[in-house]
């Protein structure tokens, strides 16, 4: 899948478009077939996750020229040789890690500020960081203009976490290690959930749960899956 370099690719959108769905929305139609045909179909019943995935404008996440493709079943490029996940897989590594109305989650891998948007209709506060500086920019204006106030945004390197806002109920991880970071595994209240692609850059990758009943890690793979690799900061 080619990648869009060019900056700025969400700004053809237009600050009109920023505005948050409601009963007149044309968007509407597609994100409830979304959710039936893609989604409640491949047995996810999070009424909170269903819910969210209904709502939040996915089209405004995307770059002007892939926005007809945006409730499509498959990742679309944002730019940055990055993507935007399928929407099943947003439903579902949601769901695994049981959001609620108090719950804290942490995201790895900002990306196009989905996922945070997902998360954000259902959490009380999403921390969500973002290792490239023009993509952790854009979807922080998005957020901002739809008027998701309980995420907070940072540029940096997701492996280290964010320790001064630790714990967290739960981690969300969008882009595939070799490993689990350990500083994640710190930084999850006992009882926490993590859910995390793991496997190589070019080949197969697991979907895994990570829990830690009785203080001991317990991965657990749930799907194959392929994303794009972890990037770290350079030394």
């Amino acid at each position: 899948m080619r990648p869009v370099r060019h900056l700025g690719v969400f700004a053809a959108l237009g600050l009109s478009l920023l505005a948050a769905p409601g009963s007149n929305d044309p968007w509407q139609a597609q994100r409830n077939r979304m959710v039936e045909k893609q989604i409640e179909l491949r047995d996810v019943t999070h009424p909170a996750t269903l819910a969210a995935m209904r709502k939040v404008p996915r089209h405004l996440f995307v770059p002007a020229e892939f926005r007809r493709e945006a409730y499509n079943d498959h990742p679309l490029p944002i730019g940055h040789d990055q993507t935007i996940s399928q929407p099943y897989i947003v439903a579902c590594m949601t769901e695994q890690i049981a959001p609620a109305k108090e719950t804290r989650v942490l995201e790895i891998g900002t990306g196009s500020g989905y996922q945070a948007a997902v998360l954000a209709e259902i959490c009380a506060e999403v921390f969500t960081i973002e290792i490239i500086p023009e993509l952790a920019n854009q979807a922080a204006t998005v957020l901002r203009q739809l008027g998701y106030k309980n995420v907070h945004t940072r540029t940096g390197d997701g492996w280290k976490g964010w320790p001064e806002a630790a714990p967290f109920d739960a981690i969300i991880v969008t882009a595939a290690a070799d490993t689990i970071p350990p500083p994640l595994l710190d930084q999850r209240k006992d009882g926490g959930r993590m859910i995390i692609p793991l496997g190589p850059k070019a080949g197969a990758q697991d979907l895994v749960l990570v829990t830690k009943p009785g203080g001991k890690v317990h991965p657990r793979p749930l799907i194959p899956v392929r994303f794009v690799p972890f990037v770290r900061e350079r030394k």
